[in-house]
């Protein structure tokens, strides 16, 4: 393996800005189409595929260079973190088009607005990478919307077995809360990564 000598901070950096944009746009294409009730899985399923480029490069680019502006661990499970945000995304707009879920809950709708507004405050924070200045208020706005998040999520379970849904509906509502909440949750795990490099790297 040929190992470079030379440091490229600038273009780990230029990477992290890549996923950041990636992840915004992919969440905010997913609240859209909850939104709209209209289906825009092919774009998310597009943007996973640039997504997992991106990561693949960064991991290319982390073996390939002897001096990283910071600790190789703490880059790869950033660019892990982050990559599996838009999994999971995508993944949302899968199960919604598999399901043929024509009516999207209110509920739904809104936690797909705290994912818009979290992955633009992470876009925001990757941004600010080399220097973390400003990263702390945006990184606390993401542990809050995770937390609205679980609230919403709780009084949506609690409203599907109140309103005596079919059994297969049920199942279905379940899977794609459960997936949504999970989403959000690692948002939340992707501002703790970068609060942890802002701590050790600042």
């Amino acid at each position: 393996m040929k190992l470079s000598l030379v440091p490229t901070e600038r273009r780990f950096y230029e990477l992290f800005r890549k996923q950041g944009e990636l992840l915004s746009e992919t969440l905010s294409d997913l609240s859209k189409s909850m939104l709209e009730g209209r289906s825009r899985h092919p774009r998310l399923r597009d943007l996973e595929h640039q997504a997992d480029n991106v990561t693949h490069e960064i991991y290319r680019l982390t073996n390939r260079t002897f001096v990283t502006p910071i600790d190789q661990e703490d880059i790869l499970l950033l660019a892990h973190s982050l990559d599996e945000v838009v999994d999971l995304a995508e993944e949302v707009a899968d199960k919604i088009d598999l399901y043929n879920i024509g009516h999207i809950t209110d509920q739904a709708k809104e936690i797909g607005e705290c994912l818009e507004r979290a992955g633009k405050l992470l876009q925001e924070a990757l941004e600010r990478l080399e220097d973390f200045n400003g990263v702390e208020p945006l990184l606390k706005e993401i542990h809050r919307l995770e937390n609205e998040g679980d609230r919403i999520t709780r009084t949506a379970l609690k409203e599907l077995f109140n309103d005596h849904l079919a059994p297969a509906d049920l199942i279905k509502w379940k899977d794609v809360y459960a997936l949504l909440e999970e989403t959000m949750d690692e948002c939340e795990h992707c501002a703790e990564v970068i609060e942890t490099l802002s701590i050790k790297n600042a």
